[in-house]
């Protein structure tokens, strides 16, 4: 059985060692780091600076996915828009029906608050990803683009004199 509730400051480790596998899964073991996972998790995660939530999925008390959201206002309606950064399960636990729990709470949370929409991005090449995700009934936005500033045109930007 899969539950599915909130993170708190007492699951810094299990999200250090979630985001630890993110990395690893995404960009592999040289960059990796679990030290460097549990210091970025506890720097920013449940800080006054931090608007993010973390739901985890569990699986007899054991951490085996999680997904990062935020709450948006304004949206359409006068409602709010629940926004998903990340969804990721362990390899083990994929094809279990964490990554649809996972969902499923998120949609029950945008629900609870209101919102009108449950949004997310997902990489053009992760095939299992978009898959899953037809599958549940998501659709695509054509009337959006996603733009990013990053890097160097970021600092040069945010360092740029009106």
């Amino acid at each position: 059985m899969i539950a599915t509730r909130l993170a708190n400051p007492a699951d810094t480790a299990a999200l250090a060692e979630l985001f630890y596998r993110i990395d690893l899964h995404y960009f592999g073991p040289k960059r990796a780091n679990r030290e460097a996972a549990l210091r970025y998790v506890a720097r920013n995660l449940f800080q006054p600076h931090c608007g993010v939530q973390v739901m985890l999925a569990e699986r007899d008390g054991q951490a085996i996915g999680l997904a990062t959201f935020s709450l948006l206002y304004p949206a359409p309606e006068y409602s709010g828009q629940l926004y998903m950064k990340d969804l990721f399960t362990l390899e083990e636990a994929r094809g279990s029906g964490a990554g649809k729990a996972l969902l499923r709470a998120l949609a029950q949370t945008a629900v609870h608050h209101g919102c009108l929409r449950l949004d997310w991005t997902a990489e053009r090449g992760n095939q299992a990803a978009v898959d899953f995700y037809h599958h549940i009934g998501a659709r695509i936005v054509e009337d959006k683009i996603y733009y990013r500033i990053d890097g160097a045109v970021l600092r040069a930007f945010a360092e740029a004199s009106l």
